[in-house]
């Protein structure tokens, strides 16, 4: 009796390991696959980062803040660049606030509205490009900029368009 006891104790303890390996072995399974998803999708998002790196370098190129040329020139004129930017920026948008027509846009507004310069990107050292809007029509600037040592600036207009109205 007391044998029979021990052999039903060893084969349920046998079929308690064989349930236990096998349910190990399916959830390490299903780690190592969640794994390899994980692996994955990470390669996915470093590609799709390094893509969106080399198209912020791309469009940034164009960029007095990333300009070292332009930063040296301002630098050995006596400016700092990180004053200065913002202060260029302001006297552009001071421009807005003049009673009549602006006197950068060369466009006049629609009836009741005034033309403004709502965005700003100093290219250089030189050159700024700005979008201009009354709300109903809307278009471009390209200005050559000149600052002195009393941090005045000069804006004087080269290009400029207007989009087509549809």
């Amino acid at each position: 009796m007391k044998q029979r006891i021990f052999i039903y104790l060893f084969i349920f303890s046998m079929l308690l390991v064989l349930f236990q390996y096998v349910n190990s072995k399916r959830i390490f399974e299903d780690l190592n696959n969640r794994m390899e998803k994980k692996d994955t999708r990470l390669e996915r998002y470093k590609d799709s980062l390094n893509s969106i790196q080399d198209a912020f370098l791309e469009a940034s190129h164009f960029n007095l803040a990333r300009n070292e040329d332009a930063i040296s020139y301002f630098e050995e004129e006596g400016f700092r660049i990180n004053e200065l930017i913002p202060l260029i920026k302001d006297r552009l948008y001071e421009l807005n606030e003049v009673k009549g027509e602006h006197p950068i846009v060369p466009y006049g507004s629609s009836e009741g509205r005034k033309m403004m310069i709502n965005t700003v990107k100093l290219l250089n050292h030189k050159w700024i490009i700005a979008d201009f809007s009354d709300g109903e029509f809307w278009g471009e600037v390209l200005l050559v900029y000149e600052i002195d040592k009393n941090n005045q600036v000069a804006f004087n207009l080269v290009e400029s368009f207007l989009y087509p109205f549809d």
